[in-house]
Parts: C-alpha cells; sequence; structure tokens
C-alpha cells in the first residue's frame, strides 16, 4: 500500500514511515502493524484517563488506520483478519464515542445481505443531507472517514458503507457481491431517508470500483440525489488484464472460489450504453491520466455515456489511483460539489469548523 494512501486516508505519517522500517528489517506486515495499532490504543486509554478527549479520540483514529492497514494482505481464511479487523473497529468506535453526535455502528438488512456501516452527523445540524461513501475490492470503509470529515464541516452527514462482498460485511455477515448489489445501495438510501434526524437528499460517493458501484446504484432508479465515482470504471474486470494475480481479491469479494469463474462473474459486471443513459442525476468524475488501475480511457467512457445533464469531469495530470496523492484537493472539490447540490434551496449550511 503506497505512503500516499496510507496517509491520505488517515494513517499518522510516522506510524507509515515506522511501518515501512519494521517490514524493511523482516517483520511481517500485519504484524508490524499491530504494534504500531497497539501503541497508539494505549496512547489513547493514557490521554482519556487524563481527560483529554480530543487528544484520545485522534488516537484511537490512528490505531484504527493501523489495524486497517495490517489486515489487508491477510485472505479470509486466515483468524488473524477477524481478529485485527475486530480491533480496527473497536479502536474506531472508540473515537466515535468521543465526539458529538457519537458515531453510530448500523447493520442494514438489504436484498444481498447485510451492509454495516457507521453514520456519522454534523454537529448543530438539523435533518442534513447524507452522503454514502463506498470503497473498491480491498477499500475498507473507515480508510474514508477523512474525506468524511469534509462533509461534516460542511453541513452533511455521511454514512461509510462495507456494501456486500466488503469489510465486516463479507467478514461477519457473510454478504458477497451479487446481481443485487445497486439494490443493496437503494436499500441503505431508503433506510437512511426513513431516519427522521437526517433530511430526505441522500447522495452516493464511490471510490476504485465503488466508483463503478455508486454509478450504478445511481442509475437503477430514484434512490440518489447526487453520484462522484472517484477512480471508477465502465468494466472492474479490466484490473485483471493487467494484473491478473488481484483475482485473489475478486474472489471473496464475489464469494466463488474457482478464479475462472470469478473472473467470468466480474466480466458480467459492466456499464452498458443503455444503463449509462439512465444516469441522470447530478454526477462528478474524478481519475488521474496515469492511473493503471482502471484506465483513464474507461472513465471518461462513464461520464460522456451518462446521461446527467449536470455532469463534471476532474483529471490530475500526475494523479495515481484515487487520486490519493492530492488528497486535500481532491477532498474540498467532492465536499464542496456534495454542498452545492444536495443543501435544500435557501439553506445555509453552517460555517466550517476551524477546531
Amino acid at each position: 500500500m503506497p505512503v500516499q494512501r496510507l496517509v491520505g486516508n488517515g494513517m499518522d505519517f510516522a506510524d507509515v514511515t515506522e511501518l515501512y522500517r519494521l517490514v524493511g528489517t523482516g517483520r511481517p506486515w500485519d504484524e508490524a502493524a499491530e504494534e504500531l495499532g497497539d501503541r497508539n490504543l494505549a496512547r489513547a486509554d493514557a490521554a482519556l484517563a487524563e481527560g483529554h478527549t480530543a487528544t484520545a479520540h485522534d488516537w484511537y483514529l490512528f490505531a484504527s488506520a493501523c489495524f486497517r492497514a495490517g489486515q489487508v494482505p491477510l485472505a479470509d481464511t486466515e483468524p488473524r483478519k477477524r481478529a485485527l479487523y475486530r480491533k480496527l473497529i473497536t479502536a474506531f468506535g472508540a473515537a466515535g464515542a468521543l465526539t458529538e453526535p457519537i458515531a453510530e455502528h448500523r447493520d442494514i438488512d438489504t436484498p444481498a445481505g447485510i451492509v454495516s456501516g457507521w453514520l456519522l452527523r454534523p454537529a448543530g445540524v438539523e435533518a442534513p443531507p447524507t452522503v454514502m461513501i463506498i470503497g473498491g475490492f480491498d477499500g475498507w470503509r473507515e480508510e474514508y472517514h477523512v474525506g468524511a470529515t469534509y462533509l461534516l464541516d460542511r453541513g452533511i452527514a455521511a454514512f461509510l458503507a462495507d456494501g456486500p462482498g466488503q469489510g465486516e460485511s463479507r467478514l461477519f455477515h457473510g454478504s458477497t457481491m451479487t446481481p443485487e448489489v445497486d439494490k443493496a445501495f437503494e436499500t441503505v438510501a431508503r433506510t437512511l431517508r426513513a431516519d427522521d434526524r437526517l433530511g430526505d437528499r441522500v447522495g452516493i460517493w464511490g471510490n476504485s470500483m465503488g466508483g463503478f458501484l455508486a454509478a450504478l446504484a445511481a442509475s437503477a432508479g430514484e434512490g440518489f440525489a447526487a453520484c462522484c465515482v472517484n477512480g471508477g470504471t465502465v468494466r472492474p474486470a479490466e484490473i485483471l488484464d493487467r494484473f491478473p494475480r488481484f483475482i485473489a481479491k475478486v474472489r471473496p469479494l464475489l464469494g466463488i472460489d474457482d478464479p475462472e469463474q470469478a473472473r467470468s462473474t466480474l466480466e458480467g459486471y459492466r456499464l452498458a450504453p443503455a444503463r449509462l443513459a439512465l444516469l441522470r442525476i447530478p454526477l462528478l468524475v474524478l481519475h488521474g491520466t496515469p492511473d493503471r488501475v482502471f484506465l483513464i480511457e474507461n472513465a471518461r467512457a462513464l461520464f460522456d455515456g451518462a446521461g446527467s445533464p449536470d455532469k463534471h469531469w476532474a483529471e490530475w495530470p500526475d494523479g495515481d489511483h484515487c487520486v490519493y496523492n492530492h488528497s486535500h484537493a481532491k477532498h474540498v472539490l467532492v465536499a464542496d460539489w456534495f454542498a452545492d447540490r444536495l443543501h435544500a434551496p435557501g439553506s445555509v449550511p453552517p460555517p466550517r469548523s476551524m477546531t
């Protein structure tokens, strides 16, 4: 996992450099990351005992980020993967308990199985709009907490979701990605709109293959009011053209053990022109020109084919996959774009917190 991704998505730079140093000495990635996470947990507990809740909050988030990075290379069959994932959930929840409003853990039953997530609400905002944030093959919901804070600063709630086949939804509820995955996200959106603490406008922000899923969900019906695709594609199976070993990530996502069957099944997930024409809500597409995970021409095909009369393209000539190397610029663009489209006409979002 590159430095820019780890830092841009919430890991302390000191932990990143120490992780790379330890791995360079021969320590296994997962063990080194867990050691750093445990160290941050101890710091968080000590700060909390002294009444320094803001400091404890940050150390719990840094601990969670270490555990999240640690479990990535482990196969689902390895017990340590679930153990580390439990630790990242616990640490993230401990940080969320120190915010106001608290971060709420939610399990939502959908046609494609349980979708687990964290609901984050902006303080002092009545009935805010909400943005659902999803990752890709190995993007785990807590990884997108940094981006969610930009939404909260603009008076928008965020729902960090592990979709079917991802993260907690897969590891602890057995959910896998099926052709009903778009209905799963529609169900989540409907559940969020039914929450009387939230408004009736729900956006969706997908990263990597999650960008494909966001566009798929946004073109399925009336469930969403705006859609952001970051580092997405019209054909997720393209990654296997260049990186065939990535089938190891695809198999558990789909719940299919046989590599050839998994590849064939993934090929069935495509955004055809007729489907893209149904995507008529506001659309933002971000991509890095040299991206080799999903080629820029396939992101451009998604953008060009979408039927939305309100669509915006943002390209970084040196951007890596999901533009991790321009984290702040990416996040302010996305957050401001959602704020402009989701806040009700005439409403005034709260000023951005500077604390």
